[in-house]
C-alpha cells in the first residue's frame, strides 16, 4: 500500500524534492534542484533567470565613480590614499570595452598624460589601482572593504611600505594595471578589479599583484586571489593573502608563477568538523 507521500509524488504537476538539496547550505552552486514532471520547478526556472538578469546587469552597470570616490574620503582608516585620480581606458565606451578587450588594457592619451605631469621619479613600493572590469558591482560592493582590512594590516605590518596616489579606471582591463604602474615608477601595483559574472557571484572581486609592472606582461608574471566577497572569500582573509604576496614578492623580487601563495593553512580558518556530510546521523 502506497505511503501518502509516493501519492503525491505520483500526483500530476507534483513537485519532485532532490533529496541532494540540503547539500545546497554549503554551496551557491544550483545542485538538488528537484523537478516537476520532467523540467525544473517554475520557482528553480524563475531564480535561474533572476540570477543570469544580475551577471548581465552587473557587466552593463557603469560604476559611480562620484560614490565610491565619497565612500573612500569618509573613511578615516582610508586617509593615506588620497583623493583617487581619475583615469580612463582606450576603450572608449562599454561596448567599445566588451569587444575590443586589448583597448581595455591600455590607458587612453590624456590618461598617461595625467600620471606624467605628476612627475613620479622617487619609485615608491606600492601602487593600488581601481578597475571597474566586468562588474561594477564588485567594485561598489568590496571595493572599500577590501582596503579597510589591507590598509589597516599594511599600516600595522609594513609600516615602510610607500604608496603611490591612488587610481580608479574606467573601462579597465587586468593588464591596465601594468601600465598605471609603470608611470607612477611604482616596485608593485595591487588591482582590484570587478570580475566576470557568474550566476552565483555578480559582485566577485578579483586582486592582482604584479611586481615591476610594465606594459606588456602576461598573466604569468601576476598572482591573482579571487572571489573576494562576503559570500566568498572574505575581505579579511583576502586583505592577508595579499599582503603575504606583497611581502614575498619584496622579498624575492617577483611575482606570477614563480612566487607561490602558501597562505592557506597560516590564514584560511579550517572550521569543519571533519564530519563527512554525506552521511547520515
Amino acid at each position: 500500500m502506497s505511503s501518502s507521500n509516493d501519492k503525491t509524488r505520483n500526483q500530476p504537476g507534483a513537485v519532485v524534492e532532490n533529496p541532494w538539496r540540503r547539500l545546497r547550505e554549503f554551496t551557491d552552486a544550483r545542485i538538488g534542484l528537484g523537478r516537476a514532471g520532467i523540467s525544473l520547478p517554475t520557482s528553480e526556472l524563475l531564480a535561474f533567470q533572476l540570477s543570469h538578469a544580475q551577471a548581465r546587469d552587473a557587466v552593463h552597470l557603469p560604476l559611480d565613480i562620484d560614490a565610491l570616490c565619497s565612500e573612500l574620503a569618509a573613511d578615516p582608516q582610508l586617509a593615506a590614499l588620497g583623493e583617487p585620480i581619475r583615469l580612463h581606458s582606450q576603450a572608449t565606451d562599454r561596448m567599445t570595452y566588451l569587444q575590443r578587450p586589448d583597448l581595455g588594457r591600455l590607458l587612453d592619451d590624456a590618461s598617461r598624460e595625467q600620471l606624467v605631469a605628476l612627475c613620479c621619479e622617487q619609485p615608491s613600493d606600492l601602487a593600488i589601482v581601481i578597475v571597474d572590469g566586468l562588474s561594477s558591482r564588485a567594485i561598489a560592493q568590496n571595493a572599500v572593504p577590501f582596503l579597510q582590512r589591507f590598509m589597516g594590516l599594511l599600516a600595522s605590518e609594513l609600516p615602510e611600505c610607500s604608496l603611490a596616489p591612488l587610481t580608479i579606471v574606467e573601462q579597465g582591463r587586468v593588464a591596465v594595471g601594468d601600465d598605471v604602474g609603470a608611470l607612477l615608477n611604482a616596485r608593485a601595483v595591487l588591482l582590484l578589479i570587478g570580475e566576470r559574472p557568474g550566476l552565483s557571484s555578480p559582485d566577485s572581486l578579483g586582486l592582482y599583484l604584479t611586481w615591476a609592472p610594465k606594459p606588456g606582461l602576461t598573466d604569468a608574471a601576476r598572482n591573482c586571489i579571487s572571489n573576494v566577497r562576503p559570500a566568498g572569500l572574505p575581505h579579511v582573509e583576502g586583505a592577508k593573502r595579499a599582503l603575504y604576496l606583497l611581502r614575498e614578492a619584496q622579498r624575492l623580487k617577483l611575482s606570477g608563477v614563480n612566487l607561490k601563495d602558501r597562505t592557506e593553512d597560516a590564514v584560511i580558518e579550517h572550521r569543519g568538523s571533519g564530519r563527512n556530510f554525506l552521511v547520515s546521523e
